[in-house]
């Protein structure tokens, strides 16, 4: 499996761990006032990384171009910053701290801009040496 599938599935399993962490919080505590931060740790961060790794599993090729991990360093930084800010200014009542999310949002979706260009691009043609020196 290509390096960078490898790092999108560890990271879903990573943010559904803690998709699943917040969900029983808010259980317990009855307070489900941070449901909507709940869904994006949720779908941005398990659903969504594991259909990148998918993808990058399935087409070798793009995954090992340069693209395709400083697509998986954008996406994870921007996750990483939205997330728990996200998560922090519902459940703790702290919206001063709505710019992070914005910030974090914005890197977001830079990083599926990257992965719609990682898509919408030719793949790669790797030779193997055999072909090369058939000629």
């Amino acid at each position: 499996m290509p390096r960078v599938s490898e790092l999108f599935f560890k990271t879903a399993i990573v943010f559904l761990i803690l998709g699943v962490a917040a969900g029983l919080q808010m259980a317990i505590s009855g307070d489900h006032g941070a449901f909507p931060a709940h869904a994006h740790i949720n779908l941005l961060g398990w659903v969504t990384s594991a259909i990148f790794g998918g993808y990058y599993a399935l087409n070798p090729a793009k995954a090992e171009r340069r693209v395709a991990m400083i697509h998986y360093g954008l996406y994870t930084v921007g996750l990483v910053i939205m997330l728990p800010a996200l998560y922090w200014m519902l459940a703790g009542g702290h919206p001063e701290i709505e710019p992070a999310v914005a910030i974090g949002s914005l890197i977001v979706a830079a990083a599926v801009l990257v992965f719609a260009f990682v898509v919408f691009s030719a793949a790669e043609t790797v030779r193997s040496a055999t072909a090369a020196t058939a000629r």
